[in-house]
């Protein structure tokens, strides 16, 4: 699903990404830690497209990012990305949210646009919610409202940027809640950006720590959390968990 060969990535002098590879399979849930700046969210970006790289290669669900003019509309049919700050358009319903995209870039009709909001935002617990403008809802609500516009487009990859860092604590299992039905499913591929070690251990199957624009640990989620191996994710554990 991601193959990612020696990744650079700058940003005029600063260099964020320093030569970052990683593999991911169908069906993996990764999250990616680090601290503020090890160059995770920018990651999680240059394999949406967002951000273009500047180094290496990346290919996501076959298509090569690394070429001159990459296949973008392709891309975002196959990768979906929720961030902290949900970006729902605030004039717009909830079902109008969770429609848009779908006929935008799907070409969807309204009709089998509305059914897939429907069974989406059942997914995410929101059915009920329809007609509610994101004004009328909770963090956590609008959250999962984000996550069930990103499923509605059938993705085979989701990447999730600190979806959980902007809710209070009582929210969080709400949205938790959600990626773990996801998770159960097993079909979807998950990269998941994020500095609560209780969301990583719960969501995802593999860790990779990241530390000023390089991977320093890979491997099972129990045992790299488990049994640290460098100094500098051993800080990092004790940072977040004092």
């Amino acid at each position: 699903m991601i193959d990612a060969r020696d990744v650079r990535k700058r940003f005029g002098a600063l260099e964020v990404l320093k030569g970052v590879s990683l593999a991911v399979a169908p069906g993996e849930r990764v999250a990616l830690l680090g601290r503020s700046g090890s160059g995770k969210s920018t990651f999680l970006r240059c394999l949406n497209g967002l951000e273009s790289i500047d180094g290496g290669a990346l290919t996501v669900g076959g298509i090569d990012l690394a070429a001159r003019s990459p296949d973008l509309k392709a891309l975002r049919r196959k990768v979906g990305i929720v961030f902290q700050s949900y970006n729902l358009f605030p004039h717009l319903n909830v079902e109008q949210n969770v429609t848009l995209a779908q006929r935008k870039v799907l070409k969807r009709s309204a009709e089998e646009a509305a059914r897939v909001a429907g069974e989406v935002l059942t997914e995410v617990g929101l059915a009920d919610k329809l007609g509610a403008y994101p004004s009328e809802l909770s963090g956590g609500q609008q959250q999962r409202v984000a996550i069930a516009r990103s499923l509605a487009l059938s993705p085979a990859l989701m990447l999730f940027d600190e979806i959980t860092s902007a809710l209070d604590p009582e929210l969080i299992g709400e949205v938790v809640g959600v990626l773990e039905r996801l998770a159960r499913n097993g079909d979807i591929t998950m990269v998941l950006v994020t500095h609560q070690l209780g969301f990583a251990r719960s969501i995802s199957t593999r860790v990779v720590f990241m530390h000023q624009g390089l991977i320093l640990e890979d491997g099972p989620t129990e045992t790299v959390l488990n049994a640290p191996q460098t100094a500098e994710f051993k800080g990092f554990l004790s940072a977040v968990l004092t």
